[in-house]
């Protein structure tokens, strides 16, 4: 049993600063959806679940990661330094190499007039050349470098270093400043990258560079590209035909109205052939397939005024077991000013490739609306690749017609945009004032019920959300369920870069603080019983009859497989679990504690689900009676607890926490109130006296309030020695046994600073170490808590 002391304090137990916070987080849940678990950075290291290289103690700055399952490392980009951590272990065994702008170098970007923390090199690019060589490109002090790196053929060699003599100009493959966006993607040794290539980002361009060629969109052609910012690229085969392989890139731009003056940012997919040459005699060393359409993300509204989502934040590629057939998942923000919100929509590649083999774009006059291309369009279509797959009749781009040519330069945009899969968005977040969102990551994961996809969501303030979508045919609505809220950095700062790896469970996470390693899933987290395991509705876990454990598809599964309890679409433990956990055993086994109060005082009984999402309620038993507790202006219902701001004799009773999900009921916390009459504490408030015979005032008044005496809560055989012994005396008497650490609690946090002073004299010197720590403790306090626990 726990018994609990509500209170340091008369009048009010709580400070007027933890009431506050209680009641504000009252209201907050009114409006806000909580994860269903929380879990801070020090718990997430407690539980083993995360690990963090921070390099040596500065702040790392990845600019880039690339996950190598075949060398069984992750690589990472950073300031002034490239690093190969353990996939197993991104902590231990890590391998360095240094990569930092001379100083010559760096004196000549600050004569340009920059400051000196952007001279540093800062590694943009970094790409898996073949299977012992890496291509990595740096800033090189706003003079761009690549270099071949030696990582060896197997994860048995332990190389990990620059080639010698493989230094070239980074022009045109990194960016110069580091702060610009740039995405890209290796082929075939032939780099596709999408960035500024000039010192003033007045160039922005898809390009693709190899050893003998240099392909890019045109120079200064706004119909291509409008102050674009390139958020992710991928090559995505649309058959068996190679030739016919084509390069996506995802980005923004701005669209320009009939004066020419920049408006609205949309979200722009764009695609290229991987083996375009560009034009013979037009087109020379351009890309002769650049199409490209928006994508859209919104959701209806009224009047049939749609909210878009048009800001690209980040985009995910999910690829399965048909390479041609990923599914991409976006993350999109508003680019109000005055509303702010998030959306995640998913695109399939049936719909994108619809909209590129659809009509072309058309406008006769910039003050002209968009409508369909419907005059006759060349042979071969523009944008198609010189493939067998389109006929075999040409050999390579250079042998296009020029009319193909010509055309595909004036018509780069395509009429129809590509919609999201079911029309809307599979999670939205429009809470003003909320964290931005700033990464995504998805794997996909088979459940007893079917497959489901979870979302890896970073944030701004180094927190991952661990999301799942449910989309319900009946009703064709989509459900979000947020699974995890984990703070996988101590320090706030955004989340710059999200990879998974479902071959190892594993997140690999990286802010400005370093990277960190998170496993998917952890399953003894939710509880110890059928219905936690149930209710918690997370694809990778299930019961198996004795514990919550990882859920593998049959076949895979090693244990008897009418064990396993699992339902992610409904979380119906009450189905599911009946007959593994009766009530009246639950009540019975419910933790029981013990609270001390004085009458008219306030007191928290307080009471947290491991459920931020069940709901709780609250039952005064009397006897064999027992009634629902609802709140009024005196006895308020919070997420911290039930609060009484005035105690009553009434009060008195057992008061049980139950909480309620999804159908299920759970016993929490059994309650005894005690309840301290006023007048009797009254009586005993005043000063007794001490050995010899003076008054002493006792320290804090007293840890129930000023002045409860001896006299009046225990026998008259108890005798009182001193001011001091009168209240650890009550403190024993109700079971309270280290009454030492509550003196120095209330001491603490009552005490004015003179009659602190006061009463170190008097009754507890202190030693010079734990007045030290005393210093700290009041320089961190907050909230002084309402409760001792014992």
């Amino acid at each position: 049993m726990c018994v609990m002391i509500a209170g340091c304090r008369r009048i009010s137990n709580l400070s007027p600063m933890l009431l506050y916070m209680i009641l504000l987080g009252m209201t907050h849940t009114a409006y806000s959806i909580h994860p269903r678990i929380r879990l801070s950075h020090k718990e997430l290291w407690q539980m083993n679940r995360t690990r963090v290289f921070q390099g040596h103690g500065t702040h790392l700055q990845p600019q880039t990661m690339l996950l190598d399952e075949s060398h069984q490392r992750l690589y990472v980009g950073a300031k002034n330094a490239l690093f190969s951590l353990s996939l197993d272990r991104v902590n231990t065994n890590h391998r360095k190499i240094s990569w930092s702008s001379t100083e010559a170098q760096i004196e000549d970007c600050m004569m340009k007039g920059r400051e000196k923390s952007e001279c540093a090199n800062y590694i943009k690019v970094l790409q898996q050349y073949n299977q012992t060589h890496l291509l990595a490109c740096g800033t090189g002090a706003f003079n761009p470098v690549c270099v071949m790196v030696s990582v060896g053929h197997t994860s048995q060699d332990v190389m990990f270093a620059l080639e010698e003599g493989s230094v070239i100009s980074g022009r045109g493959r990194c960016p110069y400043d580091p702060n610009s966006s740039c995405t890209s993607t290796l082929s075939r040794g032939e780099l596709y990258i999408g960035l500024y290539t000039d010192y003033w980002e007045n160039d922005g361009a898809l390009c693709r560079l190899n050893d003998q060629t240099y392909t890019r969109t045109e120079r200064n052609d706004r119909q291509q590209l409008n102050e674009p910012k390139f958020v992710g690229s991928a090559l995505i085969r649309d058959n068996d035909d190679r030739d016919d392989d084509k390069i996506y890139f995802f980005f923004t731009e701005r669209e320009m109205d009939a004066d020419g003056m920049n408006k609205a940012v949309y979200t722009r997919i764009g695609r290229v052939c991987a083996n375009d040459q560009g034009g013979q005699r037009m087109l020379v060393n351009r890309w002769s397939s650049f199409l490209k359409t928006r994508l859209i993300c919104s959701v209806a509204g009224q009047n049939g005024i749609d909210t878009h989502f048009d800001d690209l934040e980040d985009v995910f590629v999910l690829t399965n077991k048909d390479d041609k057939n990923p599914e991409i998942f976006g993350l999109f923000s508003t680019t109000s000013a005055v509303f702010k919100g998030y959306a995640v929509c998913v695109y399939h590649m049936d719909d994108i490739r619809a909209a590129f083999n659809g009509p072309f774009a058309y406008r006769e006059r910039p003050e002209h609306h968009w409508t369909p291309y419907e005059d006759r369009v060349p042979y071969p279509r523009p944008g198609s690749c010189a493939s067998k797959v389109n006929g075999g009749g040409f050999a390579s781009s250079k042998e296009f017609p020029d009319e193909v040519l010509r055309f595909v330069r004036s018509h780069p945009a395509m009429y129809r945009p590509v919609l999201p899969h079911h029309n809307r968005p599979v999670l939205l977040q429009t809470e003003p004032g909320k964290r931005k969102l700033t990464q995504i990551a998805v794997d996909k994961v088979q459940a007893q019920d079917g497959h489901y996809h979870v979302l890896y969501i970073g944030t701004d303030d180094s927190v991952v959300l661990k999301v799942i979508t449910i989309h319900n045919k009946d009703t064709d609505t989509v459900e979000e369920v947020l699974l995890e809220e984990l703070q996988v950095f101590k320090v706030p700062a955004p989340i710059t870069e999200i990879i998974i790896s479902p071959k190892r469970q594993q997140l690999y996470v990286a802010s400005e603080m370093g990277v960190a390693q998170i496993r998917l899933h952890q399953c003894d987290l939710y509880g110890s019983e059928c219905a936690d395991c149930c209710l918690a509705r997370d694809p990778y876990c299930a019961w198996d009859g004795l514990t919550c454990s990882r859920y593998y598809p049959a076949g895979v599964y090693t244990k008897s497989r009418r064990f396993r309890r699992q339902d992610v679409r409904h979380g119906n433990a009450v189905q599911l679990c009946n007959g593994l956990q009766i009530d009246v055993e639950q009540w019975q086994r419910a933790e029981e504690r013990r609270v001390y109060s004085v009458e008219k005082n306030s007191t928290l009984l307080e009471c947290v689900p491991r459920s931020l999402q069940a709901r709780v309620l609250w039952f005064l038993q009397k006897g064999e009676e027992k009634h629902e507790v609802r709140g009024d202006d005196r006895v308020i219902m919070t997420p911290h607890g039930l609060l009484f701001l005035h105690v009553r004799d009434s009060d008195a009773g057992v008061y049980v926490c139950q909480t309620v999900e999804h159908g299920y009921v759970h016993t929490l916390l059994r309650i005894s109130l005690h309840v301290l009459r006023g007048d009797r504490v009254e009586s005993a408030i005043h000063m007794t006296e001490d050995g010899e015979g003076q008054k002493a005032e006792a320290p804090c008044h007293s840890a129930m309030g000023p002045g409860i005496g001896p006299r009046s809560l225990v026998p008259p055989s108890v005798p009182v020695h001193s001011s001091r012994q009168w209240y650890k005396e009550f403190l024993q008497l109700i079971g309270y046994g280290d009454a030492q650490k509550v003196e120095e609690y209330c001491e603490r946090v009552w005490c004015s600073d003179k009659k602190r002073k006061k009463a170190k004299r008097k009754y507890v010197p202190l030693s010079s170490e734990r007045r030290g720590k005393r210093k700290g403790e009041e320089n961190s306090h907050r909230a002084p808590r309402h409760t001792f626990d014992t």
